[in-house]
């Protein structure tokens, strides 16, 4: 299985958004499992955290997840929000990031509890390049 590359571009965006002076938002599937976000500011199962370094402390964008403290009308909470459920990083002075569009699938751990998948066949047609030589 491919490597994610979400927490690479999520670490970037955060931090290119910082270094401008601009204020770092996630767009966040709230449902998502195991998404810890405040359900009160759920709108229509979206939402919108200010990751900004002023609005929160305590921020972890390492393992499997970004976790953070912050207020939600004046009381503390610890949101956990899984990679796999950002659905956009972006600066809110300019709206410029990254969307994702769709939560990422959590990939199935190993534990014994599923069948066996077998490894498919590899496809025994040849294909053609698309790539070609300009001289």
């Amino acid at each position: 299985m491919a490597l994610s590359r979400r927490p690479y571009l999520i670490r970037a965006i955060h931090e290119w958004a910082c270094d401008d002076g601009q204020t770092p938002h996630l767009l966040v599937a709230a449902d998502f499992p195991g998404c810890d976000v405040p359900m009160d500011y759920v709108e229509e199962g979206r939402i919108t955290l200010n990751i900004g370094l002023r609005a929160i402390s305590h921020l972890s964008m390492e393992g499997d997840a970004i976790a953070f403290s912050a207020r939600f009308g004046g009381r503390p909470f610890s949101c956990r929000v899984p990679w796999g459920a950002v659905l956009a990083i972006f600066g809110r002075e300019s709206g410029e990031g990254i969307v994702f569009g769709e939560v990422e699938s959590t990939p199935e751990r190993d534990d014994g509890d599923r069948p066996d998948d077998p490894s498919p066949e590899p496809d025994p047609s040849p294909r053609k390049s698309h790539l070609r030589v300009i001289k």
